[in-house]
């Protein structure tokens, strides 16, 4: 079962002004379930995108790079789940570009004004003649509400379909930022298995987007951790329609470059959370926190270590104070002048080490009362610097296991 989490409410997900889903049952790998969403994005949006750090990227990952570059203006998305098109070779590449093909016909521009996503099965081919039967009625589908539906039309393993609004002021117009995101295992930074698809119809500067998206990912998607794994298809897009109707953000450093920030943070860090929470097998959502070290990456890195390691995940499973596994964790994070004499470490509200060792007041009933919540947070202070960094994670259960070894089933 998710840790906290409900599917998301339709009517709370707020349409943005030049943004169009549709979605369709195409039988891609299963009969009678939503598994092909197509965008469709007006003309003069601007489309930024960050994705997989994985050298064996997926098809449509290597499409999607190569229109982006293309700059021809992206019109439209198609999205398949059940199949995610990568170690395919050569035919995996033509059969995206036919997805495409197939979409610019039906949606009247060119083909590289398409991008493709898959995700799904990784080596077995793309049965993209699926694609191409049920996109006109995908296509006939378009409605701006559309983002519910879209949601559950992107998942995998998901239990839940993950999506997330915001509204905010610029120059005296309301402007809407509306996303959803698939994900549940396979999870590690750069990026995660996951999709997210965030849109706004904020006027900005085409090329802030980018550099927006980045950091978006940066504070959200590459923060989130399930099992350590990197995936193929890892792929988060940003689109600004311009339709709001205020005056164009020409720096993010502005107070409406600010403010439009802060929205798209908010909703990426809305769905990677979810993603985390929807973990395969997840019963317990962990936020770990490093703090005070001399520059973030380390505390990024020690942070890591803990929320990537099977047998701090396994002990929070079991509701195991075993918090030593956490300061092993911290001490293989590559802090070469690590001193482990100045570390403290927390549970929630519980002082657990004190000056690298265990704190005289603590008790292992207090750290065991910790561990069963739903909801934990792990601090550890460095006690060498200023910096600090966060990331999400979840515990690691019999039925992660189980998950994966029935995927293909």
């Amino acid at each position: 079962m998710p840790v906290n989490l409900a599917a998301p409410v339709p009517e709370s997900l707020l349409p943005v002004a030049g943004v169009r889903l549709g979605v369709t049952m195409a039988g891609i790998r299963k009969a009678g379930r939503r598994d092909l969403v197509v965008f469709e994005l007006a003309e003069g949006s601007a489309v930024a995108g960050v994705f997989t750090q994985n050298r064996f990227c997926a098809a449509p990952v290597q499409i999607c790079r190569e229109h982006l570059a293309a700059g021809e203006g992206i019109r439209a998305i198609v999205v398949n789940t059940g199949n995610a098109n990568a170690g395919t070779g050569a035919d995996g590449l033509a059969r995206a570009r036919r997805s495409c093909d197939a979409l610019a016909a039906v949606a009247g521009v060119a083909p590289r004004q398409v991008l493709p996503f898959s995700t799904g099965v990784i080596m077995e081919t793309l049965p993209v003649e699926r694609i191409e039967a049920g996109l006109p009625a995908a296509w006939a589908a378009l409605r701006a509400d559309g983002w519910a539906e879209a949601a559950e039309g992107i998942m995998t393993t998901d239990t839940l379909p993950k999506a997330a609004s915001r509204q905010l002021q610029i120059g005296g117009r309301t402007v809407t930022v509306t996303g959803i995101a698939k994900g549940a295992g396979m999870i590690r930074p750069n990026m995660a298995t996951m999709l997210g698809f965030v849109a706004t119809d904020a006027a900005v500067d085409a090329a802030l987007l980018q550099p927006l998206l980045r950091e978006a990912a940066d504070l959200s998607f590459n923060r989130i951790t399930i099992d350590g794994d990197t995936s193929t298809n890892d792929s988060f897009v940003l689109m600004a329609t311009g339709q709001a109707g205020h005056a164009p953000i020409t720096t993010l450093d502005s107070a409406e470059g600010r403010a439009l920030r802060e929205a798209v943070v908010a909703v990426s860090q809305h769905l990677a959370q979810a993603i985390v929470r929807d973990g395969e097998g997840a019963t317990k959502f962990i936020t770990v926190t490093v703090q005070g070290g001399r520059d973030e990456a380390e505390c990024r890195a020690a942070a890591y270590a803990v929320a990537h390691s099977p047998l701090v995940k396994t002990a929070f499973f079991a509701s195991d104070p075993n918090l030593g596994r956490i300061l092993a964790a911290v001490g293989y994070a590559g802090i070469g002048d690590l001193d482990q004499g100045l570390i403290d470490l927390f549970l929630d509200d519980v002082h657990v080490v004190r000056e690298g060792g265990r704190h005289p007041g603590y008790r292992e009933e207090d750290g065991q009362r910790v561990m069963k919540q739903a909801e934990i947070t792990v601090r550890v202070d460095l006690h060498r610097g200023a910096a600090a960094a966060t990331v999400w994670t979840c515990d690691l259960s019999h039925d992660y296991v189980s998950i994966n070894a029935d995927y293909r089933s």
